[in-house]
């Protein structure tokens, strides 16, 4: 553990996160596996999620999983319709046509199924880290840690460390982050961050781990 994450409470601050996380709106992805706990509908609400405010993801997701929500059945939509589907997700067009692809990649290597191992998610077209980790730990509920720019941001507003990009700070966390965390830290930091700790200007007079948090980069907050 280095010498920042060490000075930082982060039990501490990761209990008291969830103490109030159930008075904040939920993520996109969290209301996707609510409905139905089903790895292909997250890892698709994943790929919807890319660039997308969350009130977009749910609306498409539920357009296109009331159409298919299995891979073979996804294969029986042309791009173009999943496209007008989807639509105004971001990159609405290639987006569709990477949906196709993942779905005959499972139909094809998998039997059907996603996989739940990173390296083997990290195979599938348009599949990154971020995307591979989500599905694991909530599809599967299996340790992985994902970092969007939520946990990029905050884990370094926090202190805990001190990472230039969300790939170094998943390999810093790796390293720091006691595993019994790592299940729910990249959902509750999501929560935490679109509802309190947003990027410009957030709301520490009403965040509950003010006191245990160092502030970093914060010139305004309200």
């Amino acid at each position: 553990m280095t010498s920042t994450a060490r000075n930082v409470p982060i039990g501490s601050i990761i209990r008291r996160l969830r103490r109030t996380a159930p008075a904040w709106n939920p993520t996109a992805i969290t209301r996707v596996a609510d409905e139905k706990h089903d790895p292909y509908r997250i890892l698709i609400a994943c790929i919807l999620s890319l660039r997308t405010q969350d009130r977009t993801t749910d609306v498409a997701a539920a357009r296109l999983f009331a159409l298919a929500d299995t891979p073979a059945a996804m294969l029986r939509l042309s791009a173009p319709r999943i496209a007008r589907t989807i639509y105004p997700v971001g990159f609405y067009r290639t987006k569709s046509r990477v949906i196709r692809a993942i779905s005959r990649a499972l139909i094809d290597r998998w039997e059907g199924k996603v996989p739940d191992d990173i390296d083997a998610l990290l195979t599938l077209p348009g599949v990154g880290r971020k995307t591979a980790n989500l599905v694991v730990t909530i599809g599967f509920g299996k340790p992985g840690i994902c970092v969007d720019t939520h946990v990029h941001r905050i884990s370094n507003r926090f202190g805990y460390v001190r990472t230039r990009t969300p790939e170094e700070t998943e390999m810093a966390l790796r390293d720091t982050l006691p595993r019994r965390y790592w299940l729910g830290y990249n959902d509750l930091l999501v929560t935490f961050g679109q509802n309190v700790c947003v990027p410009i200007s957030p709301k520490c007079s009403t965040c509950p781990v003010r006191a245990l948090c160092r502030r970093v980069g914060v010139t305004t907050s309200r």
